[in-house]
């Protein structure tokens, strides 16, 4: 049977100390912050009943979160990247700055410093031979439909096999991604490949929480995007292809109606030569709508740690 201990005195001073209100140094907001965390979870300890074998086998839990890496691919799983955007969504709401392609998480496999090109480049190395060949495309405008020319297109997918460049070390360095300059008429265009989904690690750390609750650790396939010019909000995005058996059942959530994309297949001859290929392919389009600001912290990616990429903290 549970006992209540949250209301005593000694609760209440140990939560005191544990947050360090009663030391001159440190930060005050990490005190504050750590002290809700730390009474929240005193509290689920004891509104659960939970026994010291069930909370040493959490503390141990995120100590193999933390050697396997798998940090950054449990926060989406639990919704947490997804409550980011719900805030963010709500706060543009608030200060009239909502509109324009909807935004939707980053991920933990973004690599700082790929190519840039003008126009078009092609993203893939040719190794993927059992992949679909991809030609991706759209123009960038603003609210009002007029193109934006200079704005930065920064592209990363999956290969055929669910996997990254840089995080696979088998890839060629920057292998399906590219940064492209869009041209006079605010396009972009792209030569790749089709990517696949993929799941997370069936034996990591994450599978196993997700596997407690009757949930599986699949993402459908989709690209990857960050658009920025400036005078416009910074927008981080990622389109799923409908095609897919979850792209309405993703893991991280990502999943939104108005970002999802056909992959149309390309019989035609014609347009196959004049994107310079020699048999069919699938086409995808991608047109993004940026909001304006005069906010300049807002015309740029928040900071997190991202591979490749310096930070200030």
């Amino acid at each position: 049977m549970s006992v209540s201990t949250m209301h005593t005195d000694d609760v209440r001073e140990l939560l005191h100390k544990v947050a360090g209100f009663d030391q001159a140094e440190g930060q005050e907001r990490v005190k504050q912050i750590l002290h809700r965390v730390m009474h929240d979870l005193f509290q689920i300890v004891e509104d659960f009943d939970v026994t010291p074998e069930e909370l040493w086998r959490a503390v141990y839990y995120v100590g193999e979160l933390g050697q396997s890496g798998e940090a950054a691919l449990v926060a989406p799983g639990l919704g947490i990247d997804r409550y980011l955007d719900i805030r963010m969504d709500a706060e543009d709401e608030q200060a009239g700055r909502d509109g324009g392609t909807p935004r939707t998480i980053e991920g933990p496999l973004y690599v700082a410093g790929a190519p840039l090109k003008d126009g078009y480049d092609r993203m893939d190395d040719g190794t993927d031979t059992q992949a679909e060949t991809m030609i991706l495309s759209g123009q960038v405008t603003d609210e009002n439909g007029q193109p934006l020319p200079g704005a930065v297109v920064d592209i990363w997918h999956a290969d055929s096999k669910g996997a990254y460049s840089y995080f696979d070390p088998s890839q060629s360095d920057y292998n399906l991604r590219r940064r492209i300059r869009t041209d006079s008429d605010g396009r972009y265009k792209v030569r790749s490949i089709i990517p696949s989904g993929y799941g997370c690690p069936p034996d990591g750390p994450t599978q196993k929480l997700l596997s407690l609750v009757g949930r599986h650790g699949q993402r459908p396939a989709h690209i990857h995007f960050f658009i920025s010019r400036p005078g416009y909000k910074h927008l981080t995005t990622q389109i799923n292809l409908s095609d897919d058996d979850y792209t309405y059942d993703d893991f991280a959530f990502a999943t939104r109606g108005e970002l999802v994309r056909d992959a149309v297949r390309i019989d035609d001859p014609e347009t196959i030569r004049a994107n310079g290929l020699e048999v069919p392919y699938k086409e995808v389009r991608f047109d993004v709508q940026l909001v304006a600001t005069e906010d300049e912290s807002l015309q740029t990616r928040h900071e997190r740690p991202r591979a490749q990429e310096e930070t200030n903290s």
